[in-house]
């Protein structure tokens, strides 16, 4: 992942950021772009890890700010699970131990190294307040370590209306199965 995102992305990655913004108001009701954009002034590296959502086909919008904090948090709302984040296995043991055809990578590696967390199991149901998501694909999320030791991973999607978690192998990975990130500014 690059380092740093050169001035002129940054402008075109915030007018992007906006656009979507002002775009999806249900997202985010109260939240002023004003407030989000000095997050931006205030901690410049973080567009980095937003460059990569967007690069990934995520198309992160602001979801709420941190009341404690004041952080603005963004989830990945594009409405198939990332295009360039899938066919992944769950994380780093789940890869090493598939014995056929290993995936390049995981979910839990390709977030580290974006910047990004997985989305929480309570993450994914609140993003399914803000629209519908995941009809067609599913994303994995943040498994609880009960279930990671028995070799397990959770994902979700949506589908009859309703939002499904399951449990996979964490070794497994499919080709419509991806993962949904957020990230705090």
């Amino acid at each position: 992942m690059k380092n740093k995102v050169r001035s002129d992305e940054q402008v075109n990655l915030i007018g992007t950021l906006r656009m979507r913004f002002h775009a999806h108001l249900q997202r985010h009701p109260g939240v002023e772009w004003a407030a989000v954009l000095v997050r931006f002034d205030t901690n410049p590296d973080a567009l980095r890890s937003l460059e990569e959502m967007e690069r990934t086909g995520g198309e992160p919008d602001v979801v709420r700010m941190d009341v404690a904090t004041g952080e603005a948090i963004f989830f990945d709302c594009v409405a198939e699970s990332p295009k360039g984040r899938r066919s992944l296995a769950y994380d780093r043991a789940g890869l090493e131990s598939r014995k056929d055809f290993p995936p390049e990578s995981s979910a839990v590696d390709v977030a580290n190294e974006m910047g990004i967390s997985l989305l929480t199991e309570e993450e994914y149901h609140f993003l399914q307040t803000l629209g519908v998501f995941d009809t067609k694909t599913s994303s994995w999320l943040a498994t609880p370590p009960s279930v990671r030791e028995l070799g397990g991973a959770i994902f979700g999607d949506a589908r009859y209306g309703r939002v499904f978690i399951y449990h996979n192998g964490a070794q497994s990975y499919y080709a419509s199965r991806g993962f949904r990130g957020s990230f705090r500014v």
